[in-house]
């Protein structure tokens, strides 16, 4: 078991050794859409990588029909594993819409040995994201 300082130091030693290993500026919350924002996400229990529609309702209504209409693309050509979820509810009880793939691999954060393998994930993982975004996003803003 560890304290929550040990818990927050190997949080940040994964996301600065991350950070360090792909050098790279990612898309994340600079997508220029309103709530339509990129994650990565990685705890005790699992990794993932989640594009977030967080915006008001009709917003989120309007962006999740979009992604819909891109999703046989989106599967096909990009991300085959990828869940859509239109009611998310976050651990703080707020509901989103998410698309995310999660790593089907028992990992955590606490655990070093397993931080090789969610780098490569989540640098794979939202690489292609962000291929699929750079391609379609004047249909997702639209």
């Amino acid at each position: 078991m560890f304290s929550k300082e040990e818990s927050r130091q190997l949080k940040q030693e994964f996301w600065t050794s991350f950070g360090k290993s792909f050098p790279r500026k990612w898309i994340l919350y600079d997508t220029k859409i309103k709530g339509f924002n990129f994650k990565f996400h990685f705890d005790t229990k699992k990794a993932l990588v989640a594009l977030d529609l967080e915006d008001d309702l009709e917003q989120r209504i309007n962006s999740w029909e979009k992604l819909q209409s891109l999703k046989t693309i989106l599967l096909d050509d990009y991300l085959p594993n990828l869940i859509f979820e239109e009611e998310y509810i976050l651990d703080n009880g707020k509901e989103i819409s998410r698309v995310y793939v999660p790593l089907n691999e028992k990992v955590s954060i606490h655990n070093k040995n397993s931080w090789q393998e969610v780098m490569v994930f989540f640098n794979q993982t939202m690489s292609q994201f962000e291929a699929f975004f750079d391609e379609y996003q004047d249909v997702i803003k639209g």
